[in-house]
């Protein structure tokens, strides 16, 4: 039997590391921990001045013959996603990797708790009997998308363990309150039946945040939480950037006293475009004539006197342009829209966005009672150049805080849509307003509900197949399955076995992709 060992020098944040064992076989229930390599789920190698590189989760084809490519100083190569595990009383566990669970599955010793992330309950083992490692999260907060990684640290190295792309419906949120509170307005002005306005006799305490920003802070710290009861977490990792928006909307290098100025200090508004737009026409170039102010989104069509929708247009463009929307007029010349939308006031509605809401973040985690370790943004873009990592946001959430090298990173992620529980509104309107059907008020329909992730399995007929995914339920019994491949309508409530129970969440799996902030 090899025995590995492990450094005694660790950082003061990783939690000390035992030796790593040779593995045991599924078979025998006695000794070692069933959901890893021995005590751990990796190896400990290469020891060297204290320090333990981590041993991937790659195949075991990769592990004999690695690429050489990647074989250079923190180059990180792609591995599997892990498995969570849980004991018999459903404590966390080690995750392990899919064969190892395979075989727990095929033994009997296992069962399946979870269907998406996967998570298996063991059996005959339970956390006194087990050597728990612990994982660690890193967490990439943005506007729409967060990134959050789950890795295993040893001295400076990582080896990411699975990566959770979590898409935020705040958009939706506001829009919808938006739209609630026309509507509202609209039948006070109408002299209809309303509610009478409530905003004059409400304070809001310190530290308010609008639904859809508290709605980011919460779905971010639910699936820390989840991972929390699935993986024997013991310490987060959160990138606590912050936007200089000012700096943003200037384009160029501020300092001192012109952090007080705005957009126009010491410029007319003819001088200030005439600067802007270098003495050109912005559609044609033309150089050395009249040039005309111009909406670039027009008046009519809702645009506004801000400078950041204003620029220069010889008189032909300007009288061709008229109220015609920019997208419109220039629908055949793609890259020059590109430009001038570019070249005009960068929206800043995401950056303030994260700006709002990573202090109420950061404090929210810290009741969580779990250590939280925070870097800068700088911090993980200098990391993630190290590793030769792409762009993306949960590859941001594992070059989170202080380390070395990222040996491994999973190849797939598991993308987590925010979808909503539904809707209260019990009736479904005509193009005029009026109700024209009813829907029932139980949700409940043979057992199953809209969104519940379902397996289907149709022996004859055109829908002879296997269908999974998510089900739209009918009070005929005759359901709809939204899958992968697309939608497939009329399915018998008899051929359906349920997967999952629906718990406000959409899942995809994809490989990793880059995605801009």
């Amino acid at each position: 039997m090899t025995t590995f060992h492990v450094g005694q020098q660790t950082h003061q944040r990783v939690l000390p590391q035992p030796a790593a064992l040779e593995s045991a076989s599924a078979d025998t229930p006695e000794g070692g921990h069933e959901t890893g390599r021995g005590h751990c789920l990796v190896a400990v190698t290469g020891v060297e001045h204290g320090r333990g590189e981590i041993a991937g989760f790659g195949t075991r084809n990769q592990r004999r013959h690695p690429d050489p490519a990647s074989a250079g100083q923190g180059a990180a190569r792609e591995g599997h996603s892990v498995v969570f595990v849980l004991d018999s009383r459903g404590h966390p566990l080690d995750p392990c990797r899919p064969a190892r669970a395979r075989r727990l599955l095929a033994a009997g010793r296992a069962v399946v708790a979870r269907h998406t992330p996967f998570v298996i309950r063991l059996k005959d083992r339970t956390v006194a009997d087990s050597s728990v490692r612990g994982v660690q999260v890193g967490i990439d907060p943005g506007s729409k998308h967060t990134g959050i990684s789950v890795f295993i640290t040893s001295g400076g190295s990582r080896a990411g363990m699975y990566s959770i792309q979590l898409d935020h419906r705040g958009g939706q949120i506001r829009d919808k309150l938006a739209s609630r509170a026309a509507l509202r307005r609209g039948r006070r002005s109408r002299n209809l039946r309303h509610r009478a306005p409530r905003f004059l006799n409400r304070t809001k305490p310190k530290g308010w945040l609008a639904p859809s920003l508290r709605h980011r802070v919460d779905t971010t710290l639910s699936w820390v939480s989840r991972l929390t009861r699935w993986a024997p977490v013991s310490a987060v990792h959160l990138e606590r950037v912050c936007f200089d928006t000012h700096l943003m909307s200037a384009g160029r290098a501020l300092s001192g006293v012109e952090y007080q100025q705005g957009t126009l200090a010491g410029y007319e508004v003819r001088e200030y475009l005439l600067a802007k737009w270098d003495r050109t026409c912005a559609y044609c170039g033309a150089t050395g004539i009249p040039l005309n102010i111009d909406h670039i989104q027009p008046r009519s069509r809702g645009g506004s006197d801000r400078i950041s929708n204003l620029a220069l247009a010889c008189i032909p463009c300007n009288q061709e342009k008229d109220a015609t929307p920019v997208q419109e007029f220039l629908k055949d010349q793609p890259a020059l829209l590109q430009r001038i939308l570019a070249r005009a006031k960068a929206p800043l509605r995401d950056a303030a966005a994260v700006n709002a809401t990573r202090w109420a973040l950061w404090r929210a985690l810290e009741q969580t009672g779990l250590p939280v370790h925070t870097a800068s943004g700088g911090r993980t873009k200098w990391n993630r150049s190290r590793t030769g990592s792409p762009k993306s946001h949960t590859l941001d959430a594992l070059h989170v805080g202080v380390l070395d090298t990222v040996t491994v990173r999973p190849a797939t992620m598991l993308v987590v849509k925010a979808t909503g529980r539904g809707t209260y509104c019990r009736t479904r309107t005509d193009r005029y307003g009026f109700p024209r059907l009813r829907l029932p008020r139980t949700k409940t329909v043979r057992g199953f509900r809209t969104g519940d992730l379902v397996q289907a399995v149709v022996p004859t007929g055109k829908k002879a197949g296997v269908h999974t995914g998510r089900v739209a339920v009918r009070s005929t019994g005759s359901f709809n399955i939204t899958t992968a491949a697309g939608l497939v309508q009329g399915i018998n409530h008899r051929h359906l076995r349920l997967l999952q129970r629906a718990d406000g969440y959409g899942y995809t799996t994809t490989k990793e992709t880059t995605i801009e902030q």
